[in-house]
């Protein structure tokens, strides 16, 4: 059965995906990607959909199921390259993807990771308003 490669860039995975998803397929991406997750510590996936010109519902499904599995073991999820077609076809299916955040392209995916990881781990700013008052 043929796979769709993972790519480790750093703490980030990238698969691009450049064929019609069968249900096998996306099967065994789901059960990659979460094997993938663990075995590399990443915290980012950025799935690739420039190659789809087709979503249906199973495949908008794999990939809630994909960004759900990915966010209990730490890792944010990233659909990027969706073609407008594409996004109109899940908001008429009634899958928006919720939870799923979305990017134009692979760089603009791979810059929001870092931003919301750096984010992450900024320390909070001390507010004069947090001020305890000694009883």
């Amino acid at each position: 059965m043929d796979r769709i490669p993972v790519l480790t860039l750093g703490d980030v995975l990238l698969v691009s995906i450049q064929v019609d998803l069968e249900d096998q397929l996306a099967l065994r991406l789901q059960e990659d990607l979460a094997d993938r997750i663990v075995s590399t510590g990443a915290h980012g996936v950025i799935i690739d959909i420039t190659g789809l010109d087709i979503v249906d519902s199973f495949v908008g499904r794999m990939l809630a199921t994909i960004a759900a599995v990915s966010k209990v073991l730490d890792a944010e999820t990233f659909v990027v390259g969706m073609r407008p077609a594409v996004a109109i076809t899940l908001v008429e299916l009634g899958l928006p993807l919720r939870g799923i955040r979305t990017a134009l392209n692979v760089e603009l995916g791979l810059a929001a990771l870092r931003a919301a990881r750096a984010a992450e781990y900024a320390e909070p700013e001390e507010s004069d308003d947090d001020e305890s008052v000694a009883t």
